[in-house]
């Protein structure tokens, strides 16, 4: 490479100047910064151009500086360029690196008695940790000054989540973080009984959020999502944004979670960009610095007027500040005042060139003067004030507490909430509350499925959107009254409640929730663990239990009725005996004929013996005189044999016409898994069937009953039915049990025309109705809120009384129809089968009344009318 001579010229010419100046100058900081830390370079020499411009506090006097780059995680390079420093002749040292150097340029400060006023900086904007401290001789001198405060986050975050009641939450902490500056928070929130998880953040971020969905079932992958709902992001603002965005581009959080971010270092600038990519609530926590409003206030502070392009907060050079070069301003300011004291107290020492590789090199004499004077006095500046205990630092500190309420949509406004410094702790309300009791303009798209009485259309009117009603719809009007919003409802393309495909995919009704084509899912739609891991449920409205729905054995008018108290065999033999007696009457009377009187025209043939036997068993009496021995006594064994059979009949008869009730075998669940004879079934994928498979063959809650139900389902292939209605529809036109839940059952029953069904159920509900919403809704929580209060009022009683009334017209426990239930009004077919069932057990026990009974629609009309 080439140089030219006049280059060589100029540079032995600034060499000189140089070190003219520095002999001149009595004044000299030097300064060590991380490579990265060009800001802090930039503002520190523009602290020093302004004070040597200012004549009030340095007089004739000015500022000379030496600087030196090296890197942060190379304490020796730290050492040698200080030693180098010292050589030149110092009478501070200002450092802006991170812990590691820190701690060698501590040691070599106590050594050389140099005044070192130490700026921490984290690596890549992270959250601070606390460094560690130096171990030093007892007695010894400390001339390091930590010119940022303690480190005070745990405390911070501690308060804030306490302030929350948060009790379990996941905490994200980027790469460059050292971790074990969270240990003192992570000690106490496990003292608190906090579940806290701790999860890092990969520099590939897309790659960390790519391998959670490769690697994570997706039961994993719904819990996981259920974590993210409270989380606390310790990193710096770069990698929570992009965080951020990752995590809602890929759906893994929804509108009811809630983030808090806390971080020294977060820009106005960063907060924007934040609130705009987020969504639910955030909360961030960051360092701030009370200032004057007025600008003119905040630039001239005592005896010095500050850059404008640093102190005005409508600059753009201001707006970009960031804390470490606040604090190298202020300490410059601080250091000129500390050198304006000691010319005024004529206590200066000169500067001495140290040489701290030498083995017997002495420290500087004026050091630990120097030092007393740094501490004895502080300065306001961009940092508000700044100042030193005795024990080396600085205890102004503040803190800000910034956050958006919940909601949808982004760019949501950033309020204070509260603020927080060491001396008075937090002083604001922190409420996780998520929304107002108004809900006024929300529009939900509500999907549903047709089940009475849950949802029904009550108008469809062509080109009209249709109309339901219904007691899930007059719930849900009752939220929309209360909370002010509205809504647009349609119907399941498939009609099904929603379960989970082979595929992975949910169907149905839950379906179109998964999928976010819905805000809300509303019908007979049971709360179960399976739906639960994919959607939020409200709480219960209404409790559920299984049950099964049956016909009821009707009462059948037979023209043979009168033939029921016997048995067939048994009026075999009485028309065989009669038979019998009649031919050894004939015989008896043909062997030894009687003395008939003059002029009767009867004969002892076999036609009039059989008469008189016949007439004298049903106690009609006969035409034939029979005068022998031997047949009068046969006829009084048959007398006698008759009067025991009528007596008999007779009895059992009025028993079997006045019996109104038969007794059905199946009263309850164990009764139908116990038989055989009637095949039962349900829907398919059912809620039911699902709880029923689930009780069946899961070995942690396999129960005996439901296991012989299973097995009788899943019997025959045609068990099991498609839709509700279906089920419905074979119980009552076929040989049929259909299970499913008990309130539906009910209401079919109770509004069945013929009062053809009765129910039987189990004793306590193990389950509920719910709202099923997104999963991570913002509606769950004041839904639910809702809801409670309605039950708490007994406004959801009347609710339901509407739909399942107490002065029911059917029986709904009993097996066979009642009387009650023939004469129902609006029946009249079937009041006349019941009236003509009457009327024939009437005309059996009053045939001696000869009067002919007419049935009407009030009753019978006759001498029995009374007794209907």
């Amino acid at each position: 490479m080439k140089v030219t001579p006049a280059l060589v010229l100029v540079a032995v010419f600034l060499s000189q100047e140089w070190k003219s100046a520095l002999s001149d100058s009595i004044i000299h900081i030097g300064a060590i910064f991380d490579e990265s830390a060009r800001r802090d370079d930039e503002v520190f020499r523009l602290a020093v151009a302004d004070l040597n411009l200012n004549n009030e506090i340095l007089e004739t006097e000015k500022i000379t500086i030496s600087v030196e780059f090296v890197d942060g995680n190379n304490p020796f390079q730290a050492v040698q360029e200080a030693c180098e420093l010292m050589n030149r002749g110092i009478l501070a040292l200002v450092s802006s690196i991170g812990c590691m150097s820190a701690g060698s340029l501590q040691t070599l400060a106590d050594a050389m008695h140099i005044p070192h006023l130490f700026i921490q900086r984290s690596p890549a904007g992270t959250p601070r940790s606390t460094c560690p401290l130096t171990s030093r001789l007892p007695g010894a001198d400390d001339y390091t000054l930590m010119v940022r405060p303690p480190v005070y986050l745990n405390e911070v975050i501690l308060q804030v989540v306490s302030e929350y009641s948060w009790q379990k939450f996941i905490l994200f902490y980027d790469s460059d973080f050292d971790i074990r500056g969270i240990e003192d928070f992570l000690d106490r929130t496990s003292q608190q009984g906090m579940d806290v998880s701790l999860q890092k953040v990969e520099s590939n971020i897309n790659m960390m959020i790519t391998s959670l969905f490769r690697t994570m079932r997706v039961e994993e992958l719904h819990r996981y999502r259920d974590t993210l709902r409270r989380a606390v992001l310790f990193m710096s603002p770069a990698t929570a944004k992009a965080f951020i965005t990752e995590v809602v581009e890929t759906n893994l959080v929804a509108f009811d979670c809630h983030w808090i971010l806390i971080n020294e270092e977060i820009s106005d600038y960063d907060l924007q960009e934040l609130v705009m990519k987020s969504i639910g609530r955030l909360t961030l926590v960051r360092q701030t610095f009370p200032m004057p409003q007025n600008t003119t206030q905040r630039c001239v502070k005592h005896n010095h007027r500050i850059n404008t392009s640093l102190c005005d907060p409508k600059n753009a050079k201001a707006q970009q500040l960031e804390i470490t070069n606040r604090y190298i301003y202020d300490t410059v300011l601080l250091l000129a005042n500390t050198f304006h004291r000691k010319l005024e107290d004529r206590k200066w020492h000169s500067m001495a060139s140290l040489n701290c590789i030498r083995k017997n090199s002495k420290p500087w004499q004026g050091g630990k003067s120097m030092l007393d004077t740094v501490k004895k006095f502080g300065v306001s500046g961009l940092t508000s004030f700044l100042e030193f205990t005795d024990n080396g630092t600085n205890p102004n500190i503040f803190f800000e507490i910034l956050g958006t309420n919940y909601g949808e949509d982004r760019g949501r406004g950033v309020n204070r909430l509260a603020t927080w410094d060491p001396l008075h702790g937090l002083n604001g309300t922190l409420t996780d509350r998520k929304l107002e009791n108004n809900m006024r303009g929300v529009v939900l798209r509500v999907v549903t499925v047709l089940e009475e009485p849950f949802v029904m259309v009550s108008e469809n009117v062509l080109g009209k959107p249709k109309k339901y009603q219904g007691y899930s719809i007059d719930v849900l009007d009752a939220l929309s009254n209360y909370l002010g919003f509205k809504y647009e409802i349609y119907v399941t393309s498939d009609h099904k409640y929603g379960s989970l495909q082979p595929d992975g995919q949910w169907n149905g009704l839950i379906g179109e929730l998964v999928s976010k084509r819905a805000d809300v899912g509303l019908s007979a739609l049971t709360i179960t663990p399976e739906r639960e891991s994919v959607v939020d449920f409200t709480t219960r409205y209404m409790d559920y239990s299984v049950g099964v729905l049956l016909r009821k054995a009707e009462r059948t008018v037979d023209m043979f009725a009168c033939l029921a108290p016997f048995d067939l065999s048994l009026w075999a033999c009485i028309a065989g005996t009669v038979l019998l007696i009649g031919i050894l009457v004939y015989l008896l009377n043909w062997l030894n004929p009687p003395r008939l009187p003059m002029g009767s025209m009867s004969s002892t043939t076999l036609y009039n013996s059989m008469w008189f036997v016949y007439g004298s068993f049903v106690q009609q009496g006969g035409e034939v005189p029979y005068t022998t021995l031997a047949t009068r006594m046969m006829m009084g064994v048959w007398w006698m044999f008759a009067l025991i059979v009528i007596s008999s009949y007779t009895a059992n008869l009025a028993a079997f016409l006045t019996i109104t009730r038969i007794e059905n075998s199946i009263q309850s669940l164990q009764d139908l898994s116990k038989q055989t004879e009637l095949p039962y079934g349900t829907v398919l994928d059912s809620a039911v069937y699902d709880q029923v498979r689930s009780k069946a063959m899961n070995p942690f809650e396999r129960d005996p009953m439901y296991s012989q139900m299973w097995r009788m389902i899943n019997r025959t292939g045609d068990g099991n039915v498609d839709e509700s209605k279906e089920g419905v529809r074979k119980v009552k036109y076929g040989h049929f049990g259909f299970v499913w839940d008990t309130a539906v059952l009910e209401y079919i029953a109770n509004n069945d025309e013929d009062c053809s069904f009765y129910t039987v159920s189990s004793n306590a509900p193990d389950r509920g109705y719910g709202i099923a919403m997104q999963h991570g809704s913002p509606y769950r929580d004041i839904f639910s809120q809702r809801i409670l209060e309605l039950q708490q009022n007994g406004d959801m009683d009347i609710l339901k009384l509407k739909w399942w009334p107490k002065d029911s017209p059917c029986d709904l426990y009993s097996s066979v129809q009642t009387a009650t239930e023939w004469q129902r009004p609006g029946h009249p077919q079937l009041r006349r089968r019941f009236l003509r069932a009457c009327c024939w057990r009437c005309h059996l026990l009053s045939h001696r009344h000869r009067r002919e009974l007419v049935v009407t629609e009030e009753g019978i009309q006759g001498p029995l009318q009374g007794g209907r």
